[in-house]
């Protein structure tokens, strides 16, 4: 009996070790749970980093493993995943093969981390994102700095913003919505006087941006109003007296959900409207092509201004297949270019200038310069970059700029990556580019104006750098709560507020040879 018991007594205290981990206690034993990222390091959208390798830790609230099945699927893109460490409660990717300016994703698949109490209980799939700084534009190397044929006549432009293209666009326009009239937004009739300034200020060009909307008449004719036409061409006839080059475009005819005629959106969604607008562009710009034909090589017609379906190239349309919008703009490209050609006289080798999507830099890759017998038709862009600072939200722009008055991510190498991308893509192929608008508002903090200052004079240098002659927008607008780019008074050309100081350093920019002031020198003297 007493070697039963005892036997019994054994058996009963292995049991309570077993199943309760200690006789008498009452608590059951821990149970495994999946492990829960906790944070990582850095932190997930880090964005300006350095170098081709990083090192991501991520931070579980259990200790956790990485079998090396699980190892194989964790991928980067294109970067190299060259080890995996798991040694407890966090599990490091070392990644290498990184590029400058490139962002990535680090993907880890649900199961390829899992607990290390219980490898049936695994962690939810990560997404970690990142991206490296921004490449420095290479350093510049001949022909750079050289403004040559085509550009060298251009050179430094204004635009007379804000008065050929205004129109009658509110709900209190009555019978006039959608007619084009020059006082409309605020600015007098332009005179003589006012190109005769802007030639003075060092201006080689203007560009007259036209908006014709309901001056246009009904198919088949099209028939442009007279009164409005002669208007056109008067303020052209002023242009090239003042001993000034000039570009005349169609402005905001272009759709942007206000039911004008350059409708994109609805031309890539209906063919048939799509031929009658392509019909109405060759008619139009056959009428304004004729009544030119005559004028020297001052003159260049330019197709259309920023055309979008209003979104800006956000839109969900857009972004779904970005090629057909654009491929709709190029065709209207080519029936422009031919309706000008067929002209004939001096329309036959003028220069002409067509835009890409939203006349962005960004869009490049889907468009395709039209087909030109006379091989004279340049691309045109604009350059606001960044809006928030060029519009006037921000305050100051630039390497030296506070980081609380700044927008980020569009500092001094943004304006080179993309001045280097049209040289590269185009000028160095012997397609010329000009910058048709850029600029940015006035400042009148005498602080922010040095910021303005600087911006001005930078983003000029560089494209004259690049061989780019560039358009400074002028709205003519100075004391309203919006966008204020007035530099010059439409009505007689004298110089609004401080503006004289932005224009000077303009041409300074544009103009000077000497090697010695580069972008780099600008650089160096930032506010």
């Amino acid at each position: 009996m007493m070697l039963i018991n005892l036997k019994a007594g054994i058996l009963s205290a292995l049991v309570c070790v077993l199943v309760a981990g200690s006789c008498g206690s009452g608590e059951p034993a821990p149970t495994a749970s999946a492990p829960v990222l906790t944070s990582t390091e850095p932190a997930d959208g880090v964005s300006g980093l350095e170098g081709s390798s990083l090192t991501v830790r991520f931070n579980f609230d259990t200790p956790v493993s990485c079998p090396d099945q699980g190892r194989s699927r964790i991928n980067a893109g294109d970067a190299t995943v060259s080890q995996v460490f798991a040694p407890g409660s966090y599990v490091s990717v070392a990644l290498s093969g990184l590029k400058q300016g490139e962002s990535y994703v680090l993907s880890i698949p649900e199961g390829c981390i899992c607990s290390q109490a219980d490898p049936s209980l695994p962690a939810k799939a990560i997404s970690f994102r990142f991206s490296m700084k921004e490449k420095e534009p290479d350093p510049p190397v001949e022909p750079y700095g050289k403004l040559t044929g085509i550009a060298e006549k251009l050179a430094l432009g204004w635009n007379l913003g804000n008065q050929l293209d205004a129109y009658y666009n509110g709900s209190w326009a009555g019978d006039k919505y959608n007619y084009p009239d020059e006082n409309v937004w605020g600015n007098p009739n332009c005179t003589q006087a006012t190109f005769d300034a802007i030639k003075k200020a060092g201006f080689s060009s203007v560009r007259v941006p036209v908006t014709w909307l309901n001056t246009i008449g009904p198919a088949p004719g099209y028939t442009i109003d007279k009164a409005w036409l002669d208007r056109v061409v008067e303020v052209v006839g002023m242009v090239h007296k003042a001993g000034l080059n000039c570009i005349v475009n169609t402005h905001h005819d272009e759709n942007h959900g206000d039911d004008h005629w350059l409708d994109v959106l609805g031309a890539s969604k209906d063919p048939e409207l799509n031929a009658r607008i392509k019909d109405k562009v060759r008619v139009f710009w056959t009428q304004v092509a004729e009544r030119l034909k005559d004028e020297g090589d001052w003159l260049i017609f330019e197709s259309f201004n920023e055309i979008n379906d209003g979104g800006w190239g956000w839109s969900e349309d857009f972004r779904r297949a970005p090629n057909i919008q654009c491929g709709i703009l190029n065709e209207w490209n080519q029936v422009f270019v031919d309706a000008v050609r067929a002209t004939g006289g001096n329309n036959a080798t003028r220069w002409l200038g067509v835009p890409g999507y939203c006349a962005g830099i960004d869009f490049l890759d889907y468009f395709r310069m039209p087909e030109d017998p006379a091989g004279r038709t340049m691309l045109a862009v604009h350059f606001y970059d960044p809006f928030d600072y060029a519009s006037g939200v921000y305050s100051e722009w630039g390497h030296t700029a506070d980081r609380s008055k700044k927008a980020e991510g569009s500092d001094e190498d943004n304006v080179q990556r993309k001045f280097k991308l049209l040289y590269d893509r185009y000028v160095s192929k012997g397609i010329p580019v000009y910058v048709g608008e850029y600029g940015c508002v006035n400042r009148s903090d005498p602080h922010a104006r040095k910021f303005q200052y600087y911006y001005m004079e930078y983003v000029t240098r560089a494209a004259r750098l690049y061989g780019l002659p560039c358009f400074l927008w002028d709205n003519g607008a100075f004391d309203t709560t919006g966008e204020n780019f007035g530099y010059f008074n439409h009505g007689d050309g004298s110089f609004i507020g401080e503006a004289a100081g932005a224009v000077e350093l303009m041409v300074k920019a544009m103009y000077t040879p000497d090697p010695s002031y580069t972008i780099e020198s600008i650089y160096n003297t930032a506010p």
